[in-house]
């Protein structure tokens, strides 16, 4: 199986290949604010160049669709899908968060993880994680929520986790006044890499969607739909 991956759901923009016969996985992964619009494409470009692929001959194209920073979740969505329309591909959508998770056990090998983006507006978006058979899988849904009101039922466990991501720099003491945890990693990102994996993982004995069913997900959509001049 060839995948096509897509992260840029944050500051960072990124694109990987995974051949999951051969193992092989080449990626690009760029601290890029509001540059993510240039730089998707050209990256897609170049791994398709040094793979010796044509976009045609992959499987199926992977992207995290959100929740994060919501022009980079628009643009990923719309260059997955145009790419999947325009190849005849099926897709796939990965949580950002739960990418991000999975980051966290590729780099640090930890199990349980609370994975955490500002939000902006005084919000976050927030879901915790555990790690199954190397893969990290969600133990309740996402959610965008006030820093200092996290779900209770996330704070009644005994589980040890690790916080990571860019709600941790934001706002680390009010979050571990809640739910302490034993690190704090701000600045792990996400990166297309986990997004490769997870989809890999997800396509095992799931198919893949319609482009037209590999929907964005922005948790604050009616705000999104608030502002003017707005696609998806």
């Amino acid at each position: 199986m060839k995948l096509l991956a897509l992260e840029t759901t944050t500051e960072y923009c990124s694109a990987a290949l995974l051949s999951t016969e051969s193992g092989e996985m080449i990626f690009r992964h760029q601290f890029a604010p509001r540059e993510q619009t240039q730089l998707i494409l050209p990256m897609v470009d170049e791994l398709l160049s040094e793979s010796g692929w044509a976009l045609k001959s992959l499987d199926a194209i992977a992207y995290a669709n959100g929740p994060g920073a919501f022009t980079g979740v628009r643009i990923g969505a719309s260059v997955a899908q145009g790419l999947a329309f325009g190849a005849d591909l099926g897709m796939v959508c990965i949580c950002s968060l739960q990418t991000l998770a999975q980051a966290a056990w590729r780099e640090h090998g930890v199990s349980d993880v609370m994975a955490c983006f500002d939000a902006r507006m005084g919000e976050i978006y927030a879901g915790v994680f555990h790690c199954v058979d190397g893969w990290m899988q969600p133990t309740a849904p996402v959610v965008v929520c006030k820093p200092d009101a996290l779900p209770a039922e996330w704070l009644t466990s005994n589980i040890e986790r690790v916080g990571v991501g860019s709600g941790w720099s934001s706002y680390g003491e009010v979050l571990s006044a809640q739910m302490p945890v034993s690190q704090q990693w701000p600045d792990l990102a996400p990166s297309a890499v986990d997004v490769a994996g997870l989809a890999a993982e997800y396509l095992v004995d799931k198919p893949a969607l319609a482009p037209e069913q590999a929907l964005p997900v922005y948790l604050r959509d009616n705000v999104w739909r608030k502002l003017p001049g707005r696609g998806l």
